[in-house]
């Protein structure tokens, strides 16, 4: 038998995992079978280690169009780069994954995931890492797993584990939770107001659901992992020093460069610190062995400076620019600096500053999702860009990358939650947000800039949502949660946690953990802290603008919008869509929807305005009673057709035009005479009998007609659209 397979119970269905059948050749390679989602997974290693000073690893996710019985919609009819859906896949195994490898690991790392076939219904996202995790585990690669993956949905106020696509479609809640068996390591989650217990309750909920996950994997690892390579760390020359240069650094002045408010103050100072330090040691720079000792000495520098600034906030609560741990830096907002824009504001959080920008389309601009679920419009589009000059650096720019994408879809998250319905405001919209600052929690400030750019082009959104990123700084049983990380705080700590929402409860969050997990009890100071910061923050921002403007932005578009009798949907195309076409010519877009919903797109209200008009006309239904002002539009030997209005005529019968018998037509009326018609009747073929009201009571009214195929005796056939 070739292969071996295992299987556990994921919420109410059966997780099966398949390895030595399928790829044979690389590290570690398993198969997925979840339902009718499958997906084959590799982890492999380079030999050699890396020169780089970080450890190489990257995860693809690849989306192959025939696993749902596709051919790609590419111009070359294959799969090109991988789509956004793909990318934040790649980047919850990424997240997963990262901190398990040993400190020191180097060897270049390449976690593949290929999904090969997906039902639509049992989502491959969170499947990728429990691959990676049993890949990992049974391959010779370091790394100290096994880690699970699940997610987790809420209908009608109960929790489920691994929800189908229809039951997310109804959640509440769609929160993924990544761990070991002990803590949890990675959360994701979008949510419609959730508070901070039922969050809590929830993780603790997918933690508890993957154990079952990570016994599978120890089992395998157990029965069938290799033994993990050696592999060489990087040899620290620096480590002895550290004592002796933290002393000699504290001495030198670091707390109080540490302190500095300005993120270029505190380098210089800090950097100023360092070369006195370094000169005391290393006198003569062009000495023999002089650089080696710069390089350590400068290394044991950077040691001694994480050190101290981690004891300050722990033993000092005080932090690198001087705040205390729960203190929100300095907040300023301007609303509406782009006068051309539909909406906009600036957003500026210390050293941290976001220009969003809110643009309103029609449903022409809505994007085309054809990813391996169902093929969707997405009418909310939000682009997060983070040019170098945001960091003052110098970089070559090209696409977006993977952390742009990822931080766009977490602003993304956030603000969905409280937007209208497209029912309630049919407009396709658009946010970005131009990081223009960063040190710090640039993701979070373009939630607030975004949301104040919605409600500035009278968006009417249900409550502001505002996001602030924690951190934390843990050494053994002490830890201290921080409120609104700086970069450095960040880099040097412990913990990412973004958590946004309104003053009623979280729409999104995102956890990564640089350690092997947190408690729940963590995760409730951190909740807690950051609703705390959030309440804040809405205050600043309300302070400029509290709720949507009564009216749209002077530049936005109007839409205006009506209902039709669906039969009458051929009337305003028109015969090959020429009618159409003149109704946007007269300046405006137009769409009709097949329930008979129709919607006039134009900058010029009054041009709008006239659009509604004349598809009134064109759509009215006539009445018998009704009295026009008509135009004779042809005469024939029976009668003459009046138009009533735009594209409806009736037949004013010979016998109907006068009190005495005439002989022909033409000897009372001829085209382009104008008169005062009534209607007298409507066949069931819509066809119209029309009287002269001065006439009615003084001639015999005529026979109805009876219906006929082809026309009315001889007249025109009923009219087709």
């Amino acid at each position: 038998m070739i292969g071996k397979t295992y299987k556990t119970m994921l919420g109410d269905r059966e997780l099966s995992i398949e390895t030595g059948r399928l790829a044979k050749l690389v590290s570690g390679s398993v198969t997925l079978r979840y339902g009718d989602t499958m997906l084959l997974v590799t982890a492999q290693a380079r030999e050699e280690k890396s020169t780089l000073d970080f450890l190489p690893l990257t995860v693809e996710f690849e989306e192959r169009h025939y696993a749902v019985g596709k051919i790609p919609g590419s111009f070359h009819r294959r799969e090109g780069r991988p789509g956004e859906k793909a990318i934040l896949s790649a980047r919850i195994t990424d997240r997963q994954i990262r901190p398990l490898f040993p400190k020191g690991y180097r060897h270049e790392t390449q976690v593949i995931i290929t999904v090969i076939s997906a039902d639509q219904q049992n989502l491959p996202d969170v499947l990728g890492p429990i691959g990676a995790s049993a890949a990992l585990s049974l391959s010779d690669i370091p790394w100290n797993g096994p880690t699970a993956c699940v997610r987790v949905g809420q209908v009608g106020g109960q929790f489920i584990l691994n929800p189908t696509a229809d039951q997310l479609e109804r959640s509440s809640l769609d929160l993924v939770v990544a761990g070991t068996r002990d803590a949890v390591m990675m959360v994701e989650a979008g949510a419609q107001g959730a508070s901070e217990e039922d969050l809590v309750a929830a993780i603790e909920f997918a933690h508890a659901g993957m154990q079952g996950v990570i016994d599978l994997i120890e089992t395998m690892r157990a029965e069938l992992g290799q033994e993990k390579f050696n592999f060489l760390a990087d040899g620290d020359l620096s480590t002895d020093l550290v004592p002796e240069v933290a002393e000699a650094a504290r001495a030198a002045g670091l707390r109080d460069a540490l302190l500095a408010v300005k993120k270029k103050d505190r380098s210089a100072r800090t950097k100023a610190v360092r070369d006195a330090v370094i000169a005391a040691r290393v006198p003569d720079a062009d000495a023999d062995g002089a650089a080696e000792q710069i390089l350590a000495l400068k290394a044991a520098f950077g040691k001694a400076e994480k050190q101290e600034l981690r004891r300050l906030i722990l033993e000092d609560d005080l932090r690198a620019d001087g705040r205390n741990s729960r203190t929100v830096r300095p907040i300023w907002i301007e609303a509406r600096p782009l006068p051309r824009a539909h909406g906009s504001a600036i957003f500026t959080r210390g050293e941290t500053q976001v220009l969003g920008v809110a643009t309103l389309g029609t449903e022409r601009d809505n994007l085309l999702v054809d990813d391996l679920t169902t093929e969707e419009n997405d009418k909310f589009l939000l682009h997060y860009n983070f040019p170098p000059y945001s960091t003052g650096e110098v970089k070559r720019m090209g696409g977006q990358s993977r952390r742009e994408i990822g931080h766009g879809n977490l602003a993304k998250r956030a603000i969905r939650a409280v937007l209208p319905t497209f029912e309630e405001f049919p407009y396709v919209i658009r946010l970005v947000g131009e990081v223009l600052e960063s040190n710090g929690s640039s993701s979070m400030a373009t939630v607030c800039a975004g949301t104040l750019a919605l409600m500035d082009a009278g968006v009417p959104i249900k409550a502001p949502v505002a996001g602030v990123a924690m951190g934390l700084v843990i050494e053994g049983e002490r830890y201290r949660v921080l409120t609104d990380i700086l970069g450095l705080e960040d880099a040097l700590g412990d913990m990412d946690f973004k958590v946004c929402g309104t003053a009623e409860g979280v729409t999104a969050l995102q956890m990564d953990i640089k350690v092997g997990g947190i408690t729940p009890q963590i995760m409730r100071e951190a909740l807690a802290q950051a609703r705390e910061g959030r309440l804040h923050i809405l205050g600043k921002m309300a302070e400029v603008l509290a709720a949507p403007r009564a009216e749209l932005s002077p530049t936005a578009p109007r839409i205006v919008s009506l209902k039709i009798n669906p039969e009458l949907i051929g009337k305003v195309i028109g015969p090959g869509g020429k009618q159409i076409r003149e109704l946007e010519a007269m300046g405006a877009q137009v769409t009709v929807e097949e329930d008979g919903t129709v919607r006039i797109f134009s900058a010029d209200g009054s041009a709008a305005e006239a659009v509604r008009t004349r598809i009134e006309s064109i759509t009215r239904e006539a009445k018998v009673g009704e009295e026009f002002d008509g135009t004779v539009v042809k005469t024939a030997p029976f009668g003459a057709f009046v138009n009533l209005y735009p594209g409806q005529d009736g037949m004013l019968h010979i016998s109907q035009m006068s009190e005495e018998r005439i002989n022909a037509v033409e000897d009372v009326l001829n085209v382009g005479d104008k008169l005062r018609v009534k209607i007298a009747g409507i066949d069931d073929r819509g066809k119209i009998d029309l009287i002269r009201p001065e006439l009615e009571g003084k001639i015999a009214p005529r026979e109805p007609r009876a219906p006929r195929p082809g026309g009315d005796r001889g007249g025109r056939p009923p009219r087709r659209d």
